[in-house]
Parts: structure tokens; C-alpha cells; sequence
């Protein structure tokens, strides 16, 4: 068989998307299609047309007809078997049969009917392959970009072993010079020890320094002084040379402290920036939640922190007012260097030895806490996912349900997974927006506030499939009151009993939220 070319189009001939796989003019391609509706004739039931030169195959697609033109001389049964294939391409890509939806998937759809049909012939691949043609799924890749992963795990790995013996040489040297450890050597100065240190000894102390979110690891830069590529298994070589040489292939290398709080980044992104005041507190909370599909908590576990950044040296003497309202059972650790007694009798952070300041213009931990439960009453946002199978399918039904009245959760996006090679999903009723991403096999089902009023939602949907097939749940959200109640009242100066004008700002953010 010989295909000409195939196109969708309205009813009226014209062209939306066309690919055309023989040498052929534009002017012919649309006298072509311009000529397909006069011949059709709608007083019987057929699926081609002729003309003496070419044949018209079509299917009818709600107000459209996917369309293929071949020669008189090709095979009706392979055209038809062909054009059946086309159809099912279509709603892969496109969610809605209309005009603006097609345009809009155009160059996938074109690339997926360049993998059906070659130079005019009909290739043998069904639809399960032509999505992974197009998607270009490469196991090397993989494999690739696996052993990448690993290198970059053994580099840090060396960078933090590195870290330690450079903070052991220092302590030893601070020995020998007659300096003590701790809080007043890093509290003015450059030194990197203490409380006020850089954030490369900072990340393996007892309560780190937290990086900005935007802050990355920057390697020392030094000129090469050797030909030698440097080998990944030598002791002798400088872990910082193998980062280099990753950062100049492209690849970006973070703190290991900046890893750990890599969700901190992308949550943050969707929230605006604070005016910051000389005295700036920060409270983050960062939650994990993993719940059963048929009820119950299998863990949830919150840690927070409270960190200080003052840029005006007139305000490095200062205490914070803390109000714990909480009654979950919040475990709760301020910084060694921060006055232990004082907090627990007056609830302020303030430093051992009152004469030194906090360091200037960095972040600084001062306070943190931890809440670990498996009671699924101190679950956020509970969701409920029902599949039922149907003779056709399964008709999904789903429901979220805010338990924790007083939080407000901002962009939140409920992830349910769909299986693949089946279509685009049919919501029947749905409260809040949805998306299906047709490449990667979800639905999302967003809102931007959910808060007391509107504590609960639900949505439902069919889709063929098996019910384990809509597992697991993923949710993410981000909020700007705290999951548990702690309040940041105020600050004070050490020697002074105004209060200082101070800026805050708080955020709760998801690390994993899955139901099973």
C-alpha cells in the first residue's frame, strides 16, 4: 500500500494538521482535501470515497474526520486497519476533539504519525510502541544517567569526609593556638567555627546553618596543574576536582545540606518574597505523610525551624519571644550555643554569653523541632480513593477532606495515576480544576485555597484499568501557617526594653505525601 498522506480536518475540508509522506505540492495536498467533502456522499453508511486517481479512507470523529488519501491500487482492508490505528493516536495527545486542541498537539501528533507510516508504507508497531518511540525511552540513558547519580554520591560523600578532617585540622590548630572552641570565635569574624561559621562547616554541625534556597555549592577554583584525567577511586585526587569537573560539564553540584531540602526550593518558588525588616525570623516546616488507600497512618513526621537573619550590626544583641501553643506533643531543641534555661522559663532565644551578637546577614538556626505520629487524626488533608470496576472500566471516585481546620493550604495539586494506552480519562463530576498529562499518566485534580471554607471536595471519573492501578496518591501543597503552633511574638534588644521592628515569614511545605 502506497499512503499518500494523512490528515485531520472539519467538515467542511479544511485542513487542521495534514502530513503528507510522498513528495507532494501544497497546492495539491489542499485541492485534495478541498475536494473530500463534495464527493462524500451522506445518503450511505461508507468509510472511503475514490476518485480516478487517489482514495479517500475516513472515520468520523465527533465534528471532525481523521482522514487518509492512498492510491487506487492499495490494499482496502490495510488502509482500513491503518486508519483504525490513526484514530486511536489521536486521543492519546488530545484530551477534546476540537480544533484548538489539535492545533495545539500538533507537532506530537506529527511525530507520532511518522512512526506509523514511513515513505508510504505502513510500519508494524501498535500503540503501546509508538509512545515509547516518541517519548525516546532509553534504557542507556538510564543506565547513563544511574552510574552519574552514583558518581555524584561518592563525590559528596568525600566533600563531607573532606569537611570533617579540614574542621578536625581547625579545632587542633584553635588547641595549639590557645583559643577556645565554640561560640565566640565564628560570632564577628570570618572564622569558620561556631555558631556564625560558613555554610561548608555549617552543614555537619549538630544544628546546621541552613543555606538560602537558592544558594549552591561553589567549588574552589584552581588551574589544572597536571595532564591527568583524575581518577574517581584515588584517595590521593581532591574530591573538589571531581566537582569541578562536573560543574564545568553542565552539571549542577549542591551542599549536602542544600540536598537534604531540595523540595524547600520548588515550594517556594510559587510563594511571593517578604520585605525583610533588620531582624528577619523565618519558620519552615517541612512534612512527610504516607497513609493506606483503605484507612489508616503509617507515618507522619513534621520537622520545623526557626531561623534568624539580622543585617544591621545595632540589632546583633536581640532576643525572640516564643510562644508554644502546641498540644501534639512537639518535641522541641534550640541550638547549643542558645540559652537553654532562659527558654524554658521565658520562652526567648537569646545567646549564652549576652555580650556577643548574632552573626550578620546570614541565616541562622536557632530553634527546631520535631513531631513524628501514626495517628491518622493529625493528618492535614485525608483523601479517599474509590475504584470500582464496571463492565467497561472502573468508575474512580475521590475525596479529599481537610481535617486540620485552622491550616490553609495554598496550590494544592491531589496526583492519581492512570493507566496508560486506554485514552484520556471521563470526568463525569468534579469539584476544582483537572488536567491530564497524557505523557506521564496522571490526572491532576487542583485547587488553589483549600481552608474552612471548603473542607471537603470530591471528583469522579471512569477510565479503563484495575483498581490498583490508581495507586499510590500523591499530594502536594504549600501553607503559610504552621502545623504546629508555635508563634514568633517578639523581639527585644538584650540591654533595652523596646521592642525591635521585625519582619517573619512562615512556610509548611510537602516531602512526600502518598497514599498506598
Amino acid at each position: 500500500m502506497v499512503l499518500l498522506a494523512a490528515a485531520v480536518c472539519n467538515r467542511s475540508g479544511k485542513a487542521i494538521i495534514s502530513r503528507q509522506f510522498v513528495e507532494m505540492t501544497r497546492s495539491r495536498i489542499e485541492g485534495l482535501l478541498a475536494a473530500f467533502p463534495k464527493l462524500m456522499n451522506t445518503g450511505k453508511q461508507h468509510t472511503f470515497v475514490e476518485t480516478e486517481s487517489v482514495r479517500y479512507v475516513y472515520q468520523p470523529m465527533e465534528k471532525l474526520y481523521m482522514l487518509l488519501i492512498t492510491t487506487k491500487a492499495s490494499n482496502i482492508l490495510e488502509d482500513l486497519e491503518t486508519l483504525r490505528l490513526f484514530a486511536k493516536v489521536i486521543p492519546e495527545y488530545c484530551r477534546m476533539m476540537e480544533e484548538s486542541e489539535i492545533i495545539d498537539q500538533a507537532f506530537p501528533l506529527i511525530f507520532a504519525f511518522d512512526e506509523v507510516v514511513a515513505l508510504g508504507y505502513r510500519e508494524s508497531v501498535n500503540l503501546a510502541q509508538i509512545r515509547t518511540f516518541t517519548e525516546m525511552d532509553s534504557h542507556e540513558e538510564k543506565v547513563f544517567q544511574a552510574v552519574r547519580q552514583t558518581q555524584e554520591r561518592e563525590a559528596k560523600e568525600k566533600m563531607r569526609q573532606r569537611a570533617k578532617e579540614l574542621q578536625q585540622q581547625r579545632r587542633e590548630q584553635d588547641k595549639r593556638g590557645g583559643r577556645g572552641p565554640g561560640f565566640g570565635g565564628g560570632f564577628g569574624g570570618g572564622s569558620s567555627s561556631g555558631f556564625g561559621g560558613s555554610s561548608s562547616s555549617s552543614s555537619i554541625d549538630a544544628v546546621p546553618v541552613e543555606p538560602t534556597p537558592k544558594s549552591t555549592y561553589t567549588a574552589p577554583s584552581r588551574p589544572s596543574s597536571s595532564g591527568k584525567a583524575m581518577k574517581l577511586g584515588s584517595k590521593s585526587k581532591d574530591v573538589d576536582t571531581f566537582v569541578d569537573q562536573l560543574k564545568s560539564e553542565g552539571q549542577q553540584v549542591v551542599s549536602v545540606a542544600q540536598q537534604s531540602k531540595a523540595p524547600t526550593a520548588v515550594s517556594k518558588a510559587s510563594t511571593p518574597a517578604v520585605n525583610q525588616e533588620s531582624v528577619h525570623l523565618r519558620m519552615e516546616e517541612k512534612l512527610s505523610c504516607t497513609a493506606g488507600r483503605d484507612g489508616g497512618l503509617q507515618n507522619l513526621e513534621v520537622h520545623g525551624m526557626v531561623l534568624l537573619k539580622i543585617s544591621d550590626e545595632k540589632y546583633g544583641r536581640v532576643r525572640v519571644a516564643v510562644a508554644n501553643n502546641d498540644s501534639k506533643g512537639v518535641q522541641i531543641q534550640t541550638h547549643p550555643n542558645v540559652d537553654k534555661k532562659l527558654f524554658a522559663a521565658a520562652g526567648q532565644i537569646g545567646l549564652k554569653n549576652p555580650a556577643k551578637p548574632f552573626p550578620m546577614n546570614t541565616d541562622v538556626g536557632v530553634l527546631k523541632w520535631r513531631f513524628q505520629s501514626q495517628d491518622e487524626a493529625f493528618m492535614p488533608l485525608s483523601i479517599n480513593c474509590w475504584p470500582n470496576e464496571s463492565g467497561s472500566g472502573c468508575d474512580v471516585n475521590i475525596e479529599y477532606e481537610l481535617q486540620m481546620e485552622n491550616l490553609e493550604l495554598n496550590d494544592v495539586v491531589i496526583s492519581i495515576p492512570v493507566p496508560s494506552g486506554v485514552g484520556a480519562p471521563v470526568v463525569n463530576e468534579c469539584e476544582g480544576e483537572y488536567h491530564y498529562d497524557n505523557r506521564k499518566n496522571i490526572l491532576e485534580w487542583t485547587h488553589p485555597v483549600i481552608d474552612s471554607s471548603n473542607l471537603s471536595g470530591s471528583m469522579e471519573f471512569s477510565i479503563a484499568g484495575h483498581p490498583d492501578d490508581f495507586f499510590p496518591v500523591n499530594v502536594s501543597f504549600v501553607s503559610k501557617k504552621p502545623y504546629c503552633d508555635l508563634e514568633l511574638n517578639d523581639v527585644r534588644q538584650v540591654d533595652g526594653e523596646a521592642s525591635v521592628k521585625f519582619s517573619s515569614e512562615v512556610l509548611l511545605y510537602v516531602e512526600k505525601y502518598d497514599i498506598v
